[in-house]
């Protein structure tokens, strides 16, 4: 019989169905790094989103089988141990493919049209001293007509294409920073800095993508250019983007997600000076969290499991 071990259930809002095999079933409403080990004791099946499992947390686990993750991201899983000892490591996948790219597009609008700073015009009052109907005091630029970089691909990358150009953009995929051949379909990493208005991130976390944007691609970008990250924290260096922001290098960011989360006290991305920026916006980690978008989560969950038990393990990451 297998020992299911959820350790974080409260990370999602939905009805999670029981596995249809003989199973014990544990959950904890959360779980904090250093409990993992011991609430994992006599686990085959752990069930996890965001908790870490280093190599030493893998290797204190001889009875695991499977790691059933509740998310998309595994850069807080030491894959390279869970291969070295033949334990599967199955993810959620294309679970946001409408609720991620909608978010996306919210930031931009929000960000083009300048409506947090149209909102602190009315709330000082300036709309009600005016003396014709309306206000010119913020420029508003349309979706239509202008350019989105994409770096990063998949269901993320290409529901945000779908939405995009159904405002009227142009979409240009960056190919891999550094390659030497560019893939039909694909733009020049540097050419897409330089040529777009506004650029979303659709990258996982990895050696290869962290501090993938810094100082000198912010550089590069347009005064005007709007970045967007809703994938992960770290592949933004968030020294360069707050200098970029208060020096004026781009003209705005839309972020979802930060290298802390939820961030400590003093963390310069949650700094009252820079959240009261107009052209800055940050969410805490909610693009995924739409209700019928985490109901699908859950759904895959179990499936990933149940395929697992019946021998066709499914979504592996490794």
């Amino acid at each position: 019989m297998h020992r299911i071990v959820y350790l974080e259930r409260e990370s999602i809002i939905a009805d999670v169905r029981r596995p249809a095999f003989a199973h014990e079933w544990v959950e904890y409403a959360k779980t904090a790094p250093g409990e993992a080990v011991e609430r994992l004791q006599g686990a085959s099946i752990a069930i996890i989103n965001k908790v870490p499992l280093p190599t030493v947390a893998v290797d204190a686990l001889p009875g695991l089988k499977m790691i059933a993750v509740a998310a998309t991201g595994t850069n807080n899983i030491d894959l390279e141990a869970c291969r070295r000892r033949g334990i599967v490591v199955s993810n959620i996948q294309g679970y946001a493919e409408h609720t991620v790219p909608e978010h996306v597009i919210a930031l931009l609008l929000a960000l083009f049209r300048n409506l947090i700073a149209w909102r602190d015009s009315v709330q000082q009052g300036r709309w009600q001293r005016s003396d014709q109907f309306c206000l010119f005091d913020h420029p508003i630029r349309d979706l239509h007509g202008a350019t989105l970089g994409l770096i990063g691909s998949g269901s993320l990358g290409n529901g945000v294409v779908r939405l995009a150009e159904a405002f009227g953009m142009r979409v240009l995929r960056a190919e891999r920073k550094g390659a030497t051949c560019v893939r039909p379909g694909y733009c020049d990493f540097a050419t897409v800095l330089q040529e777009a208005d506004a650029i979303t991130l659709h990258c996982p976390l990895t050696p290869e993508t962290q501090g993938l944007i810094g100082e000198p691609e912010l550089r590069a970008m347009k005064p005007t250019a709007c970045l967007i990250n809703t994938a992960r924290g770290g592949i933004v260096d968030e020294a360069a983007l707050i200098r970029a922001l208060r020096e004026g290098w781009i003209a705005g960011a839309g972020f979802d997600v930060i290298t802390a989360e939820p961030p400590p006290e003093g963390h310069p991305m949650v700094a009252p000076e820079l959240l009261a920026l107009p052209n800055f916006l940050l969410t805490p980690h909610v693009a995924w969290a739409s209700r019928p978008a985490m109901q699908i989560l859950a759904d895959q969950l179990i499936d990933n499991i149940e395929a697992f038990v019946a021998g066709q393990p499914r979504n592996r990451v490794v």
